[in-house]
């Protein structure tokens, strides 16, 4: 009898636990697909979801060197220097919401080259931009008013920017109006400038502790960068 019962109640269960079955799957798969799970998708796939514009090189080195340096970090920045600086090439992730933050204009260093960036230094006074992965520090008001410092994490790739005060800082020198009149943003002492409206909420967004990643197709540094090759030095340099 009690055998009877129980396969009753079974059968009469069923076909509700079917029935739900296909909501529960939707609604699953929907949220996933809205906010995929870092781990799920690599993390460059992930970047290139949400900014399917940049350079998808430029994308999958940065996701490699910050998952050398930081898994998981909470803020990303990727600057394209193969760019021109006409069009937008810095992108602001937040990689916990996965969020696209920012996609911007962004000078580069007056000794990198006109509208195109063709050269890189670590070199004090050389007026050109580094590349390579840089750690954010504090924001502070300086002579560019409101500034984000950055710590260059690469030996002799970008590991002088502090001394070099290497900073991002608004300027009226970049905006659509100056490229409209030189052809051209205006150009740095090497520092990555944006647009003076996102100022605040741009440093605020990246400030202490988040990560910036600029690229250029450079040979020497794509073949030994310690975080492009996440060699064990990167896990030193990354705890300093």
């Amino acid at each position: 009898m009690a055998l009877r019962l129980n396969v009753a109640t079974l059968l009469f269960s069923l076909p509700f636990t079917l029935f739900t079955l296909p909501l529960h799957a939707a609604s699953f798969f929907a949220q996933v697909d809205s906010t995929p799970p870092r781990g799920i998708l690599p993390l460059h796939h992930q970047l290139q979801q949400l900014a399917p514009q940049a350079s998808p090189d430029a994308l999958r080195l940065a996701a490699q060197a910050l998952n050398c340096a930081e898994p998981n970090a909470e803020r990303l920045a990727v600057i394209d220097y193969s760019l021109p600086s006409t069009e937008p090439r810095m992108w602001v992730f937040d990689l916990h919401q996965h969020k696209l933050l920012f996609e911007e204009l962004v000078s580069h260093g007056q000794g990198s080259g006109d509208a195109q960036a063709e050269t890189f230094s670590n070199t004090p006074d050389s007026h050109q931009s580094s590349i390579g992965l840089f750690r954010t520090m504090n924001s502070y008001y300086g002579r560019n008013g409101y500034s984000l410092r950055l710590e260059g994490l690469e030996p002799n790739v970008n590991d002088l920017a502090f001394e070099r005060a290497i900073v991002i800082h608004g300027a009226d020198y970049v905006s659509d109006a100056f490229i409209t009149q030189t052809g051209r943003l205006g150009r740095s002492h090497g520092c990555p400038a944006v647009r003076e409206d996102v100022t605040y909420p741009l440093i605020n967004s990246l400030k202490e502790d988040q990560y910036v990643f600029a690229y250029y197709p450079d040979a020497e540094w794509l073949a030994t960068s310690a975080f492009l090759g996440c060699t064990a030095a990167a896990a030193q340099l990354a705890q300093r």
